[in-house]
């Protein structure tokens, strides 16, 4: 077996992974408002811990300390759009009782995972052409947060009032931007950090609005001493999944 087919086997398993973890999410017929508080409360967890233990420490290695700069553009442009823009137009979702949170939100929490899927698939190719063994590392690390992370843009997409099918596809979009990493790095010989940098830090601000004020408020108004805890548990599968990662590349 080739190094680019093993390469892209290991692709499809985490993006089969994704894809399970957005399932989870989406088969069950309907879900109570706790559950889906508490599936919340796990995506706001997940989303800060991303941002504060990967997207800001990554941005600031790649571009240096104007990243603030950027995080705080892409926090801004989420704020702007949400309550200028969208407050403007009127979607209608407000008119549904069951809605907890925008669609714009929906969106910028699936493209803010999207783009770190995309680099967690050029680090499995990277890792594997670098080296087979850690290689394998990376791909075992990725995989052990791939279910939560397509748990959480799934269940976001339906607190946001979004079919079923579309909530589906978000996760097997973010799936696909692990293989698009993965693909790139069969085109590309090197990724500029700066733009890593760029990207990381955008996503970093969007990602904070939309865990700060998008999921957290509708946490703490659950009236459930156990939702708030969930949180926690959002930000301790993430962490475990980083920390693997983190010791497997010695950093």
């Amino acid at each position: 077996m080739t190094l680019s087919l093993s390469v892209i086997i290991l692709g499809i398993i985490v993006t089969a992974a994704e894809i399970l973890g957005g399932s989870l999410a989406v088969l069950k017929r309907e879900w109570t408002n706790r559950m889906q508080g508490y599936l919340l409360a796990l995506g706001a967890g997940f989303i800060l811990a991303l941002v504060i233990i990967d997207l800001i420490p990554e941005s600031i290695q790649g571009i240096g300390i104007g990243a603030s700069l950027w995080v705080l553009t892409g926090f801004s442009i989420m704020h702007f759009a949400e309550h200028t823009i969208v407050g403007h137009l009127h979607f209608g979702e407000e008119t549904h009782s069951d809605v907890m949170i925008s669609r714009v939100a929906s969106y910028s929490a699936f493209w803010g995972l999207f783009i770190h899927a995309f680099f967690d698939g050029l680090s499995i190719a990277a890792g594997m052409q670098y080296n087979v063994s850690l290689g394998v590392m990376i791909f075992i690390a990725i995989l052990l947060h791939k279910i939560p992370e397509g748990l959480t843009v799934a269940s976001i997409m339906l607190a946001a009032d979004r079919p079923r099918k579309n909530a589906f596809w978000a996760s097997a979009g973010i799936g696909a931007g692990t293989m698009l990493g993965i693909f790139t790095t069969f085109f590309l010989t090197d990724v500029s950090v700066h733009i890593v940098g760029f990207a990381f830090a955008f996503s970093a601000g969007a990602g904070l609005y939309v865990g700060a004020s998008d999921l957290i408020p509708e946490v703490n108004r659950s009236g459930n001493r156990i939702t708030p805890v969930v949180v926690f548990v959002g930000m301790l599968l993430f962490y475990l999944s980083s920390l693997a990662v983190g010791t497997t590349l010695g950093r």
